[in-house]
C-alpha cells in the first residue's frame, strides 16, 4: 500500500489504527515526509482485497492505493554481500540519483535504502548500499568520485561498521 497525505499530527495513528481495526497486519513499512507531505509505503498482510482495504483508508486528505503482491519469504539474495553507505553533497541539479545509481548498477550494487533533501541550495543524497563481494570497490570509487567531479559534489562511500551492543 502507499498513502501520500498532508503532514499533521496523528496520520500514522490514524491510517494503522485504521488498518489494524480491519484485521490488517504491518508487516513493513518506510514512512517519511516529502516537501511538507506524510509518503507511507506499507507491506500489509490482509484477507481483504485491494478494493476493499483503500476503501477502508479513503479519506479527503488521503491519496491511498493498493497492490497485491507474492508473498515473499526469502529476502535476501545468495552470495556474500557487502555493505556501504554512499553520500553525496553539492548543488542541485537533473540526474544526480541517475547517474549515482547508474555507476552502482553496473556493478551489481544494489540501493537497500536512500533519502535525499535540498537545503537552500545544498543537494544532500544518503544511500545504503549493498555490493556483490567480488566488488572491485577502488575501481568503483574512483568512478563514483569521476561522476561526483562532473556534478560538482562530493561523494564518499565508506563501509557499514557493524554497530556492538
Amino acid at each position: 500500500m502507499t498513502v501520500l497525505g498532508m503532514d499533521q499530527p496523528g496520520v500514522i495513528a490514524e491510517v494503522t489504527g485504521s488498518l489494524a481495526s480491519c484485521g490488517v497486519n504491518v508487516q513493513d513499512s518506510a514512512m517519511t515526509l516529502l516537501g511538507g507531505h506524510i509518503a507511507m509505503m506499507l507491506l500489509v498482510n490482509s484477507e481483504l482485497s485491494t478494493d476493499e482495504l483503500t476503501k477502508h483508508l479513503a479519506a479527503p486528505d488521503l491519496v491511498v492505493t493498493a497492490t497485491a503482491v507474492a508473498v515473499r519469504r526469502d529476502f535476501r539474495r545468495m552470495g556474500k554481500w557487502l555493505t556501504y553507505v554512499l553520500t553525496v553533497h553539492g548543488p542541485d541539479r537533473r540526474g544526480i540519483i541517475s547517474a549515482v545509481s547508474a555507476v552502482l548498477a553496473a556493478d551489481g550494487g544494489n540501493i537497500t535504502g536512500m533519502s535525499t533533501r535540498l537545503s537552500g541550495k545544498l543537494y544532500v543524497l544518503i544511500a545504503d548500499v549493498e555490493l556483490p563481494e567480488k566488488v572491485d570497490v577502488a575501481d568503483l570509487m574512483r568512478r563514483l568520485a569521476a561522476v561526483g567531479a562532473g556534478l560538482d559534489a562530493e561523494i564518499t562511500f565508506r563501509p557499514v561498521e557493524p554497530d556492538v551492543l
